[in-house]
């Protein structure tokens, strides 16, 4: 007979907020996006926070310094050079992350750029080839390596007068060149699940703070209001029938189970993710908890078998929810596009959501929105589109599940 294993959720939540952390951030971007100042800045403030800060350096500045000219190199030496460099981020990477392994303290580790972005300067042919050559897999380098990537736009997007390539031994850039690197290395990380763009559609000292409140956020650390960032989560239906893939930019699809668990209270919430593609997975459980009128919110990294022991606890009341992510980038801005799958409730069949965050309003966000989809309208904070609503097996006329009542900051799950 096989014993289900009970968790206490209250238990799980204390013991992960009192556990000592690491996190593993990429910082990448375009020229003259604030890299170098955002390092700085991030180090700061975490440091004041009694974190340990370790900075990796940039390994393609350390190897260009040295005098390679990447554009002098014949077509194979391009190839092999990225491939060194590679290999030489990763060992460099290891370095840091087994420091922060050893340490007692809470460790922030920033990467100045990292696995991915060597993928923006070679084919994709000929990244697949880097790849099995050194025995990689790119979801491992990319979604289970690090925690959360930051892209910082190059300021020859929207701050051009700000552009320059003074005092910069490697940066040769002019501004069309540097605004077709911005794109590249924020398509290299299409797919990972937590990106962050930080646009120039505010001034530089804004545009740093919303660097360190995208990394708080994620993080769960709360910074009040001292950074005064207003970006939220939108969400809008899309009308199908889905557009062929040739009407897309590049883009990485995902498969993505949820799982809702059984828990103790209406104001505690337990939910497991499963994502990737091709076989390989990552998986996180997410616990959420309502306190004081703040929302507490805290994601753990499981493995397969911790996953599916986790899963005795589902809540059947709630139907598992399968979907394809369609992740890309469109006027400078990173989508989600959650297509749900069957199995689902017939509420579900043919749904699409397009999920992005945005400090703009909603009348200034529109020109933003994609032209090849057909949005429907916005449903931002519409509990008719939350996934925890249409998850529910009852119809929700008769469920006594069914939630009215949204956190104020997260508008596809709540806490009722």
């Amino acid at each position: 007979m096989k014993l289900k294993k009970t968790i206490d959720l209250n238990a799980i939540m204390e013991a992960e907020q009192k556990k000592r952390k690491i996190w593993k951030l990429v910082l990448t971007g375009g020229p003259c996006g604030g890299k170098t100042t955002g390092q700085a800045r991030l180090s700061t403030f975490f440091e004041n926070l009694g974190w340990k800060v370790y900075r990796v350096p940039e390994t393609a500045t350390v190897l260009l310094g040295g005098g390679v000219n990447f554009a002098e190199l014949p077509e194979y030496a391009q190839i092999e050079f990225q491939e060194n460099l590679l290999r030489t981020m990763i060992q460099i990477e290891n370095s840091f992350f087994a420091l922060a392994e050893a340490s007692e303290r809470n460790c922030l580790v920033i990467c100045d750029r990292g696995s991915m972005d060597a993928s923006a300067f070679v084919s994709r042919q000929d990244w697949e080839g880097i790849l099995a050559r050194n025995k990689c897999d790119e979801v491992d380098i990319r979604d289970n390596r690090y925690h959360q990537v930051v892209h910082m736009v190059t300021a020859a997007r929207g701050a051009e007068e700000y552009y320059s390539i003074e005092h910069h031994a490697t940066r040769l850039e002019g501004l069309e060149e540097a605004r077709d690197r911005d794109t590249k290395a924020a398509e290299a990380w299409i797919g990972h699940p937590y990106v962050d763009i930080i646009d120039n559609d505010c001034d530089f000292e804004s545009k740093i703070n919303r660097l360190i409140s995208a990394v708080a956020l994620k993080m769960g650390i709360d910074v009040g209001d001292r950074l005064n960032v207003n970006a939220k989560k939108v969400k809008f239906a899309i009308n199908g029938p889905l557009p062929k893939d040739s009407a897309f930019p590049n883009f990485r699809d995902f498969e993505v189970t949820h799982n809702y668990l059984q828990s103790p209270a209406r104001t505690m919430q337990s939910r497991l993710r499963k994502r990737g593609r091709q076989g390989k997975y990552s998986y996180i459980h997410t616990i959420r908890k309502q306190v004081g009128g703040q929302m507490i919110e805290v994601k753990t990294p499981l493995t397969h078998r911790d996953y599916s022991h986790l899963l005795d606890q589902q809540d059947l009341q709630h139907l598992t929810v399968n979907k394809i992510r369609r992740c890309f980038m469109y006027n400078n801005q990173y989508f989600q596009l959650d297509i749900y799958k069957e199995p689902c409730h017939p509420r579900c069949r043919g749904l699409m959501l397009l999920e992005t965050y945005t400090t703009l309003s909603p009348h200034d966000f529109t020109d933003r929105l994609p032209k090849f989809l057909n949005v429907d309208q916005e449903v931002t904070g519409d509990p008719a589109f939350s996934m925890y609503n249409l998850s529910l097996r009852e119809e929700w006329i008769t469920s006594k599940k069914f939630c009215h009542r949204l956190s104020e900051d997260e508008d596809d799950d709540q806490v009722c």
